[in-house]
């Protein structure tokens, strides 16, 4: 009886987030008979079926659902076993995977990693951009470090540390007879145009201007704030926008940006990482530069 590898634990994992193995194998960088034949073996080692076959889909059985909640608890262990032997050694001895949401990312990277590149020379990142869900999945997994999000702490095994308040402002049409400031609760709801489902930035917006189900639906599955403006500038509608991205977004003439009344609305950033990780001590000095380049940014971008 052979013993079980943590590489077919990481397959069943992939496969079960895939729902097909042809996919997975392509994520996990191995061919999709050598990805079946190490799954076959697993099964046969527990003696019990772990996916159910349907076709081209792949979904796991009652047993599989048990054992990759074990599973994942043991990828997560043998990552942490690792994150301690680079402690050992004084430092990460590989980049740390560092996830950002798309609703920060392009405006605050161009600030930070220079700054993170100055006061920690030796440390080095593999960054990436992520939805929230995705992100915290991939924290869960082992498969990233640490998260930049703007949500509260959404998992019970992760730590974290608040960075700073990003306040909202609102985007118009530049002929729009709005002025500043604008009181979002005087606003018609049926002219706020959202993100597609899955940013956070669009629930926030949703909270923020008390929009009813029925309203929520103003979409055009749009993935980002650039293509979300472009309709406010052709007068689709008006949106919330995140005050870091204001250098960047507002050189668009035919959009203005106007001040919210108080109380006003924001969002909160915060980094997250797995709780217990060897690098905490890391996580939170990386986590103060972050704060203190994101308020310098936010200050300018404000000023601006």
């Amino acid at each position: 009886m052979f013993t079980i590898s943590l590489r077919q634990l990481h397959y069943a994992q992939i496969i079960a987030e895939e729902g097909h193995f042809g996919r997975a194998a392509a994520r996990c960088h191995v061919t999709q008979p050598a990805l079946s034949q190490q799954i076959r073996l697993l099964e046969e080692r527990c003696n019990a079926p772990i996916f159910d076959r349907m076709g081209k889909s792949v979904r796991l059985t009652p047993f599989g659902r048990d054992f990759l909640t074990q599973a994942t608890r043991v990828l997560s262990a043998a990552q942490d076993l690792e994150t301690l032997a680079d402690v050992s050694a004084g430092h990460p001895g590989r980049p740390l995977r560092f996830g950002l949401i798309p609703t920060v990312a392009p405006y605050l990277l161009p600030d930070m990693l220079p700054a993170l590149a100055t006061e920690l020379p030796d440390i080095q990142l593999a960054v990436s951009e992520g939805k929230t869900d995705r992100l915290v999945s991939g924290l869960a997994d082992g498969d990233i470090d640490m998260a930049l999000i703007a949500t509260e702490n959404p998992h019970p095994g992760l730590a974290e540390t608040v960075l700073f308040a990003d306040p909202f402002v609102l985007a118009a049409p530049c002929d729009s007879p709005l002025s500043d400031p604008v009181d979002l609760a005087r606003l018609p709801r049926e002219t706020f145009l959202l993100l597609e489902e899955g940013h956070c930035l669009r629930d926030q917006m949703v909270d923020a201007c008390a929009l009813k189900p029925e309203l929520q639906g103003r979409t055009f599955a749009a993935t980002s704030l650039t293509t979300i403006l472009e309709l406010v500038a052709n007068g689709y509608g008006v949106t919330l926008l995140p005050a870091i991205s204001l250098k960047r977004e507002q050189a668009n003439a035919r959009i203005k940006i106007l001040s919210l009344a108080a109380p006003g609305a924001a969002r909160t950033l915060r980094l997250v990482w797995r709780k217990g990780s060897p690098h905490e001590a890391l996580f939170r000095t990386i986590a103060a530069i972050i704060a203190q380049t994101g308020e310098r940014h936010l200050a300018s971008e404000i000023a601006a």
